[in-house]
């Protein structure tokens, strides 16, 4: 899979802005230490725009230069946003702990992944939620409306 393209006309979500304008650390669960896959490419685009990139992935030491989680477990500091480049059906035991993480602001499911189990966990826990779109995408839309 590609890293995510840049449809026309649909505006930027205001919300969606204004938390990428206040965040500095987006946590990536399912970053491919492969330089072709979606999850790296959106991950150091994210990178190369400011924000510090925490990798959780199963193996690798260092992915993109930054250390290597296993899981969302591991993290005990303040993130914002959690990516999740995950299938649906597995996203809502990563939402239930992504929703708990200090700091959180945004639970974001990349561009295909849905799930509407994971959607009420993170609303009910009052943390905005986003699913199926791209990160990158959605930031270069804030961007070129001047919103972030």
């Amino acid at each position: 899979m590609e890293a995510c393209e840049l449809p026309g006309a649909q505006k930027a979500d205001p919300k969606l802005c204004e938390i990428l304008k206040k965040s500095k650390t987006i946590v990536v669960v399912g970053l491919s230490p492969k330089e072709h896959r979606a999850s790296n490419q959106v991950a150091k685009y994210m990178q190369e725009n400011g924000y510090k990139i925490i990798p959780v992935y199963p193996r690798e030491e260092k992915i993109l230069g930054e250390k290597v989680y296993r899981s969302l477990d591991e993290i005990d500091f303040e993130v914002d946003i959690v990516d999740i480049f995950r299938k649906g059906e597995d996203t809502p035991p990563i939402v239930e702990k992504a929703v708990k993480l200090p700091g959180i602001k945004c639970v974001f499911l990349q561009e295909g992944v849905v799930n509407e189990k994971s959607k009420e966990i993170a609303k009910k826990a009052g943390v905005f939620y986003v699913e199926d779109k791209c990160l990158m995408v959605e930031h270069k839309r804030c961007e070129s409306e001047g919103l972030v």
